[in-house]
């Protein structure tokens, strides 16, 4: 539904918030249909509950971002927009 939307929408940007720990499987399927839509330019963002081993292995699958519980709003916008920008 998330990647159906983004292309609906015609987004930039994908956020996924997710608490659960199902990061590492929810967002390797989120990327998987967004490029299988030809949304390869779509910057994925992931924030949640995420064990420091994870963060890398999300950025080798594509995610532009990921943050922590405690991270700011604004170095998540400025993130966004360096994103976009570039």
């Amino acid at each position: 539904m998330i990647a159906e939307a983004a292309l609906q929408e015609d987004v930039d940007v994908v956020g996924l918030s997710i608490l659960s720990g199902a990061h590492m499987a929810l967002t390797p399927r989120v990327l998987e249909l967004l490029k299988s839509n030809g949304q390869t330019n779509v910057k994925v963002f992931v924030g949640g509950i995420i064990p420091d081993e994870d963060l890398s292995r999300l950025k080798e699958m594509g995610v532009t971002g990921v943050y922590g519980p405690g991270s700011s709003t604004e170095d998540i916008v400025r993130d966004i927009k360096k994103a976009m920008a570039g």
